[in-house]
């Protein structure tokens, strides 16, 4: 009897342990087939989000770098060039430089800086030595001459979290004026302060007094907010306006920048790169202003760093536009071209930009571009060199903000026309410029 009770219950034990492994078993599998369930929905998820990312770099490379993402053409077969072909060649070259499938210049297509023509100030470090606070410069702070990059470029590192630095023997500045420097920073991060700034301040004096009669444009260093640009003007020692601008430039000042500023009487206008951020019309108070000054404030002492070179202050930046309808023509040294080429810089795209906006207004306006060079090298070469630079400016006009070829005739006359003395470097400065003549 007792036997039969002791297998009676084995065999209910083993068939409770077959039950359990049963249902234990449909439960695993159905928890396997929600987690492949599941699979499939992140596999599809993540192949619809990877199409759609492919959509939107198309979208936005059509937009910035259009052509870029068209079907490459077939090689075509070497062929023995003759001397026709070679100037051919060399025209279509030019035309590539200055046309829209240029990312750079497309970048700058609606960049309308203009700088000034006439030089008052330039430093470039280039007479100071890696160690030493640059001689042309004055400061209640630290700061030093450092190289940089693979170029060992020289920059002077603003060291004080709360000094002012500025050239002293800067020029009297006239009503119109532009400003250009690069700008870099290393070491901000998200436990860089909400209060930490780069102020550049437009000031009636050459000391360090500030904020008696002076424009200030803080740029905000913080990364883990965003804060916006603040602007402040004061006038006989009281402030009379301050405000915020709502704009999120954390990603741009994390990487080398170059400021532009344009100031035309009491307006004040201020570019990175190719963006223009302020536009305030009475930012500057109603005075001369003697200096221009920038102040790092509440930087973390050997963490959060700032540096500045090639500081330029020059007397014009005034509209073109208008100038060019009245008097039917102009001459500009603001067109820059790399050195012994006819590429354009990007950051000239500003004036052409102004000579297109006048021709879209006077549809009968036809215009003769001549380019100019200064008496360096060898007449014949300047002569060919300024031709060139003429026809790529004209293929700027024509392939970015098509303009009708028609419209346009181009000249070269090398240094045959000299407005300064080729003897010195401002007098060469001036000889290479470019003119727009209405026909």
């Amino acid at each position: 009897m007792k036997t039969t009770k002791s297998l009676l219950k084995l065999i209910l034990t083993i068939l409770s342990i077959c039950l359990f492994s049963i249902n234990a078993q449909a439960q695993f599998l159905k928890k396997l087939g929600k987690r492949a369930e599941k699979a499939a929905e992140r596999a599809v998820e993540k192949r619809i989000e990877k199409e759609t990312e492919q959509k939107t770099d198309q979208a936005l490379d059509s937009i910035f770098e259009p052509g870029t993402k068209k079907k490459k053409a077939p090689k075509k077969k070497k062929q023995t060039k003759t001397n026709q072909d070679a100037s051919s060649e060399n025209s279509s070259e030019i035309s590539i430089q200055s046309s829209s499938s240029d990312p750079a210049i497309e970048v700058y297509r609606k960049f309308d800086f203009v700088p000034g023509d006439k030089v008052l100030l330039y430093d470039d470090l280039a007479n100071d030595f890696p160690g030493d606070f640059p001689a042309k410069w004055n400061s209640n702070g630290s700061g030093e001459v450092v190289t940089m990059g693979e170029n060992r470029d020289k920059w002077m590192e603003l060291k004080s979290g709360r000094g002012t630095y500025y050239i002293p023997d800067t020029p009297d500045l006239p009503e119109e004026f532009t400003i250009e420097f690069d700008f870099l920073t290393t070491g901000l991060d998200n436990k860089t302060s909400s209060t930490t700034t780069f102020g550049i301040y437009l000031d009636d004096n050459n000391g360090f007094t500030t904020k008696k009669n002076t424009a200030i444009i803080e740029i905000p260093m913080c990364q883990f907010i965003d804060i916006g640009m603040v602007i402040e003007s004061w006038s006989n020692g009281k402030r009379t306006m301050r405000n915020s601008l709502d704009m999120d430039i954390r990603k741009t000042i994390q990487k080398e920048s170059h400021i532009s500023m344009a100031i035309n009487k009491q307006r004040v206008r201020l570019w990175i790169n190719e963006t223009k951020y302020v536009d305030i019309p009475r930012l500057l108070p109603n005075t001369n202003i003697t200096s221009v000054k920038f102040s790092p404030f509440n930087f973390r002492d050997g963490v959060d760093k700032v540096f500045i070179r090639n500081l330029k202050i020059a007397e014009g930046g005034v509209d073109l536009r208008r100038k060019l309808i009245a008097e039917g023509k102009i001459s500009t040294n603001g067109i820059l071209f790399d050195s012994g080429s006819a590429t354009i810089q990007p950051q000239s795209m500003g004036i052409i930009r102004q000579i297109y906006q006048v021709m879209a207004q006077e549809n009968n306006l036809n215009l003769k571009i001549v380019g100019h060079t200064d008496s360096d090298g060898n007449a014949e070469n300047n002569l060919k060199l300024s031709k060139k630079r003429a026809e790529a400016i004209k293929n700027a006009l024509v392939n970015i903000y098509s303009i009708t070829p028609n419209r346009l005739t181009t000249e070269g006359k090398g240094a045959s026309e000299p407005v300064g003395d080729n003897a010195t470097n401002p007098g060469k400065a001036q000889n290479r410029r470019v003119e727009f003549i209405k026909q």
